[in-house]
């Protein structure tokens, strides 16, 4: 496989899986559905394995691609799906003569990619949240390795991919599937209460929005370095005669429209995130005040703290003052103290701003972070229940 391949964003990873499914090939899924000790990737991540030799997408550091592109030919030959583990708990050249020593035990799921697989790649494009359950072990034969059902939070009920009942499984899979479809993690559930029943969810949350206002080239590098971590990017223009969607061939949309009319234009939620950078006073002021209103949970203000300063003192002469609490969605000075001054260093301090708040996390240098470097996923079970 190409670096271009490996080192593709997941969103750009599950579009390719989208197409791949409109196409008359032979293609396998490979999806890491748990991890012992530590490993690159968490469960979820996710290779497409086509049947021209291609990889697309990466679930370790490069060390495993090669051989799983060979045991994606075994799927292929017998159509089944197949549960492969990698031991890499020791530094060995005889460990597949790779002396990986990633000190992690990874369990890979290979499934031949069907159409049971598109409900989850439409939801996605439709930025809908959604879980997808997969059986890695049957229990008492009703459910095999490979058998599919949905959760959709809107429904509350578990589905099958035709979008009926799915009377097999059973109902005590919804709540952790709620659960993991809300926090967009993955985990593998065991059920006892009917024999053993072995379950992989794989909650997908549609990616987070970034809205990037302004038309400057400083933009450019911002939109580019999100779109790679999986934000879905608006630009918004608040001036004619740019052409925006060329100018910034990134972006997933793009919008010329009115300070005023931001709120009217745009859906300002709690998963969307606001760069404000137009380099025009008024227009910074008067964008940030209508995010303010709005459930956005960051607004990176581009400028000096003097600046903002002085924003705060026009309010103020227009008899708008802010209630102790209600600017803590904003950042300014935009970014995180990384040193860097040229256009693509500043853009990587905005957007790694943006991934600590995201994320729900400090920034820090890992080596002073105790404990494992990913958060392990939890899912509450009570009796009869899913059981970790």
């Amino acid at each position: 496989m190409t670096r271009s391949n490996w080192s593709l964003p997941e969103t750009e990873v599950v579009q390719r899986i989208h197409e791949r499914l409109d196409t008359a090939g032979t293609d396998v899924l490979a999806t890491i559905v748990d991890v012992e000790g530590n490993a690159y990737r968490r469960p979820g991540a996710k290779m497409l394995l086509d049947d021209a030799g291609e990889g697309v997408g990466s679930i370790t550091a490069g060390c495993l691609e090669d051989d799983l592109l060979a045991a994606a030919e075994s799927v292929r030959e017998r159509g089944r799906p197949e549960l492969v583990t990698y031991d890499l708990m020791e530094d060995d050249e005889d460990v597949w003569g790779l002396g990986v020593g990633c000190n992690g035990i990874i369990d890979v799921l290979l499934e031949p990619l069907t159409e049971t697989y598109r409900p989850a790649v439409e939801a996605f494009a439709d930025g809908r949240n959604v879980a997808v359950l997969t059986v890695l072990e049957g229990a008492d034969g009703s459910l095999g390795r490979g058998d599919r059902a949905y959760y959709h939070p809107g429904d509350g009920r578990l589905v099958t991919p035709d979008g009926e009942p799915a009377t097999d499984w059973p109902a005590a899979l919804s709540e952790p599937a709620a659960d993991l479809t809300e926090r967009g993690r993955a985990d593998v559930v065991e059920l006892e209460s009917d024999g053993e029943l072995e379950v992989f969810i794989d909650g997908l949350a549609a990616p987070s929005e970034l809205v990037v206002f302004g038309t400057g080239h400083d933009v450019g590098p911002v939109t580019e370095l999100a779109a790679k971590n999986d934000f879905r990017v608006t630009v918004v223009g608040f001036r004619g005669g740019v052409d925006l969607a060329d100018r910034f061939p990134d972006a997933d949309e793009t919008i010329t429209t009115s300070p005023a009319a931001v709120d009217d234009e745009l859906d300002l939620d709690d998963r969307t995130y606001a760069v404000v950078m137009t380099h025009n006073f008024v227009d910074d002021r008067l964008t940030v005040e209508q995010l303010l209103e709005s459930s956005v949970p960051y607004i990176g203000l581009m400028g000096p703290r003097k600046r903002f300063e002085e924003m705060l003192e026009a309010f103020e002469d227009e008899g708008r003052s802010f209630e102790e609490g209600e600017l803590s969605p904003l950042y300014t000075p935009i970014g995180l103290d990384l040193g860097g001054g040229s256009p693509y260093q500043i853009a990587h301090s905005i957007v790694a701003e943006i991934l600590a708040v995201s994320n729900d996390r400090t920034p820090r240098h890992l080596k002073r972070r105790e404990g494992h470097i990913h958060d392990r996923v939890t899912v509450d079970s009570t009796e009869g229940a899913p059981s970790q």
